[in-house]
């Protein structure tokens, strides 16, 4: 087992550790805030299975079925976890709207914000890990894992905070209108988990349509290539794949280059490549040079 997906045991865990503790809570207060926190994380527990499953896959050798690999996988994870947040989002909003028309009183609220703190703590320890192994491993699936996490702190703390000033007020005042806080502190949650569902939804879809890796990696390749003399680029094509990026390029070489050298030369840039844009595949193929290409003044030119 790798250490993507170690880590992203971890994150079955602990959401599995805090689901319990939300319903409990929840149901014994009778705050929709909870039980939307505690729906939540029953979604980050589902994208974090996902995550897990769709890390071990994509580390599989490529195959006669899977030439170019399995790492797509973490990109079709990622798009079905951003649909699943949507979906939280949804149901918050929904019972929120429900608690607002019934108007329900809530009780034992100070056990809920303990428990929305500690969920919160908890969660800011887990998906800082997260976030850290998914970068050094390119990870997308425990990258929209870490963000679920993320968005999860922010709206424990947020159901933390509305609790404690329902509390505040309900000990000192004692105002009925009081408990129409509560939904709308959850209903305020759902719109931001909407937000960062998007976010990931954008990122995690754009590689299942091959879309370019971006123009700072392009200007990289291309710094490469200048930087030998007497050589061009043309026909740029790239794409990501999960954490994987695929870059090919037609190189214009001397006509007299020897096939040994050529293989040389396409060898140090390749390696020098894919050394400064880690996990990276690259195809050369190389072409002589016409005689426009060796008199150009920008010999590393992408045209």
């Amino acid at each position: 087992m790798n250490r993507a997906a170690r880590n992203a045991r971890l994150s079955i865990l602990s959401n599995s550790v805090l689901i319990a503790m939300k319903l409990f809570v929840g149901f014994l207060s009778g705050s929709v805030s909870i039980i939307s926190e505690a729906i939540h994380s029953l979604m980050d527990l589902a994208a974090a299975i996902m995550a897990f499953f769709s890390i071990r896959i994509a580390q599989a050798p490529a195959d006669a079925d899977h030439p170019y690999g399995h790492e797509k996988v973490e990109n079709v994870s990622g798009v079905l976890e951003a649909g699943l947040i949507i979906v939280a989002a949804g149901l918050i909003i929904w019972e929120s709207v429900k608690k607002l028309i019934t108007h329900e009183a809530v009780h034992n609220l100070e056990l809920g914000v303990a428990v929305m703190l500690a969920s919160g703590i908890v969660n800011i320890v887990v998906s800082r890990r997260l976030y850290k192994v998914a970068q050094e491993e390119s990870s997308v699936a425990l990258e929209a894992d870490a963000l679920h996490l993320k968005t999860d702190v922010y709206s424990s703390l947020g159901v933390a905070g509305g609790l404690l000033v329902i509390v505040i007020i309900d000990r000192l005042f004692h105002a009925a209108w009081v408990y129409y806080l509560d939904p709308l502190v959850a209903m305020s949650i759902a719109f931001v988990i909407l937000r960062e569902a998007w976010n990931m939804l954008v990122k995690a879809f754009g590689p299942l349509v091959d879309a370019s890796i971006s123009q700072e990696e392009l200007a990289l390749i291309e710094e490469t290539v200048r930087a030998r003399a007497g050589i061009g680029m043309h026909s740029v094509r790239t794409r990501r794949a999960g954490g994987k990026k695929h870059i090919d390029f037609h190189l214009t070489l001397p006509p007299d280059m020897s096939v040994l050298d050529s293989h040389a030369l396409c060898d140090s840039i390749e390696g020098e490549i894919e050394a400064r844009l880690t996990h990276t595949s690259v195809l050369i193929h190389v072409e002589p040079a016409t005689q426009i290409d060796q008199a150009t003044d920008n010999p590393g030119r992408i045209r």
